[in-house]
Parts: structure tokens; sequence; C-alpha cells
């Protein structure tokens, strides 16, 4: 399995300004050549090298592999949504492979830029150290918002060994609990709501006294630089939750020899209305970033992930099977109208999403018919 591993590079200033203007070369190389490529209808890589190559190591001063790079990039972003024009952003991510870097050690990278090669120091956590052994293949230089440089390097792993599971753990994830499992565990998300809270305030209240003392239709210096700082902060918290979350459901799972079941929620927010109190809350909701880090680390583990229909799991009854809306008088209270049965709401479509996945699991395979047979 292939993991992405973020490692800080530390750059002088001078290393700095190199990479910066780097970055804004190709980045304004590729949003041209996007523009080409639309209005010619084309994503083929070999089409557009053939017309564009010269150009871009003329016009913008990028390396032979660099302008390689630029052209792939555009490629990719191009075939995702043919419907629309691709653009890059100044400061946005750009690749790096193995002609253009390589790794001096465990401390030092040699990058290319415009004006030559440059060594440049990075530092990464234990976690990464562990795993950088395996790096392959291509890198991503990115520039964060704070002005911090990080190099996302590609590592392929091995996946664990699978035992066949005898049962699985039903994970329902939701928003006041981030999950909650069928064995009545829940991982509650107050914390989260306490940040994001926080934050909301302390940025309205930035921008309120920005109002009155804007110069030239801009915020003052002080007020833009604190917005700056607070940049990524909420979303750096919430990432560091759900990293906690899925592994703790993940080692649950292979410590009791179960797989795990989650609810397939592609496309729920453009299935579901929320009230305007509740539409920031439900924005926030990163059911997607989670059910991602349950699935490679569970990959990692060796644990089988199944995903089921989310339909009504919130609302039928985890005993007698009975839907209804009536079941849910209140957000955390579930009480069956038919059966008496009563529950936290969260526990009872846990234990709803762990049926679903015990019956696709457990459900007979019938082998292919025989050749003869057919042919019969």
């Amino acid at each position: 399995m292939k993991l992405t591993l973020q490692t800080q590079l530390r750059p002088t200033s001078d290393q700095v300004a190199e990479l910066e203007k780097t970055m804004r070369a190709f980045n304004t190389a590729a949003d041209w050549l996007a523009g080409e490529a639309f209005a010619r209808k084309t994503a083929n890589r070999i089409a557009l090298q053939k017309l564009f190559y010269q150009t871009l190591r003329d016009r913008y001063g990028l390396s032979a592999q660099m302008a390689v790079r630029c052209i792939a990039q555009v490629s990719e972003a191009y075939k995702r949504d043919k419907s629309k024009r691709p653009h890059f952003r100044p400061l946005a991510a750009i690749p790096y492979d193995q002609r253009i870097m390589s790794f001096k050690g465990a401390d030092r990278v040699s990058l290319l830029t415009l004006s030559g090669r440059i060594m440049v120091p990075f530092v990464m956590g234990r976690y990464q150290a562990g795993r950088f052994t395996a790096a392959k293949g291509q890198c991503d230089l990115v520039r964060r918002k704070d002005g911090k440089w990080f190099l996302l390097v590609t590592v392929d792993l091995p996946d664990g060994t699978k035992t066949p599971p005898t049962d699985v753990l039903g994970v329902d994830l939701g928003v006041e609990n981030i999950a909650t499992d069928s064995d009545g565990q829940r991982y509650s998300g107050a914390h989260i709501e306490e940040c994001r809270l926080r934050h909301h305030n302390l940025r309205r209240s930035l921008q309120k006294s920005a109002t009155g003392r804007k110069r030239r239709g801009r915020r003052p210096r002080s007020i833009r630089r604190k917005l700056k700082s607070i940049a990524g902060r909420e979303a750096r918290f919430r990432q560091d939750t759900n990293h906690v979350i899925s592994k703790m459901l993940v080692a649950k799972a292979k410590g009791t020899g179960r797989g795990l079941a989650l609810e397939d929620l592609r496309g729920i927010r453009h299935r579901t209305r929320f009230r305007k109190q509740q539409r920031a809350k439900m924005g926030g909701w990163a059911f997607h970033q989670i059910r991602t880090f349950v699935e490679y680390k569970a990959q990692q583990a060796g644990v089988d992930v199944v995903l089921v229909d989310p339909r009504n799991t919130s609302r039928q009854c985890s005993v007698c099977g009975h839907a209804a809306r009536a079941n849910r008088p209140s957000q955390s209270e579930f009480r069956c109208v038919a059966c008496g049965h009563t529950d936290h709401a969260d526990v009872n479509a846990a234990r709803n999403i762990r049926s679903r996945a015990r019956a696709a699991v457990n459900q007979p395979k019938v082998s292919e018919p025989h050749l003869e047979l057919q042919a019969a």
C-alpha cells in the first residue's frame, strides 16, 4: 500500500526565495498550459508535450524534467473534469520526481530550482522516520499559508496479513459523536465543536473590529497577520482527532479479530438539507477524512473494511427491524414504536450497520458453472 509522509523542510531565507520563485514559475506555466489544453480540448500528454514543451522551457525557464512534470500535472488535472478549465494557484504544490530531487541521508534533500540545485535540511517525526526507508517515486513540494515548507513523500509499504474475520464492528459516523461502535463505545466530537466555535468567534471578532479600521480597502496589517496565524489551526486539530479515533477503531477491531463496517456516505451533503444554524457544523463534518484514515490504517493492520448502505440505519430498530421516523423522538434517543426497544440513537445505528455488514460478508458465494454445463 502507498502512504504519504509529511516532512518539514528547514530552508534558509535565500533558499525560500529560490523555492518560491520556482513554485510561482511552475504554476504560472501550468495555468497557461491548462488554458491551451482546454482550448484544444485535449488532455493527451504526448500531444501537449509535442506542442508546448519548448515554450515552457523558453518562456518560463523550466528545466527539461520540470517541463515534463508540468505537462503531466496539467494533463491529470484536465482529465478529472473536461467540462471546465483547470486553474493553478501561484503557490500550489508542485511535483518532484527522482530526476530533480534526491535524498542525501536522513536529514537533507537536494531540490532543483530555476537557478540550480539547492541542499535543504528537513526534519521528521518518529512515525515518518520508521517508514522513510520505503520512500519511492514522486514527492510534492508544499508551501503552507503560515510560510512553512513541507515535502510530501510517497512510501510503498506491504499490507498487513489478513485473517478472515468472524464478525464485524459496526461504526456509525456523526457530528455530536464522531464515531460510535456497535459495542456501545462513543467517541465524542464535543471538543471539536468547541474548537470550531472558538475559532469562528475569534475570526468574526477580528473581522468586525477591522470593518471600521480599513485603509484603502484593506484590513490593518496586525489583523491580517493574526487571521493568517490562526488559518488552518482548526483543520489540523480536527485531523489529529480523526487520526486518534481511527487508530483506536482499527486497534479494537484487530484485537478482537473483527472487521470494520462503515456507512457509505458519499453524496450525503447533496441529499440532505440542514437548518441555517446547522450549516457551519455540518460543513465541518469530516466523515470522508475519518473514513480514509480508517481504511488505510485497516489495510496496514490487515483488517477488512466493509461499506454498507446508510439508508434508515438511524431509524430502523436493531432488535425488530421496524423503521419509522417516529422511532427518533430526539437527536440522541431511539425508541422503537413497534417493540418498545430503547437505546442511544448512535449505538442503535452502529448495530444496524453491523447487521448489514454481516449479511453482506456471510452471503454464500456461488461458484461459476463449468464450461461443459454452459455449453450444454
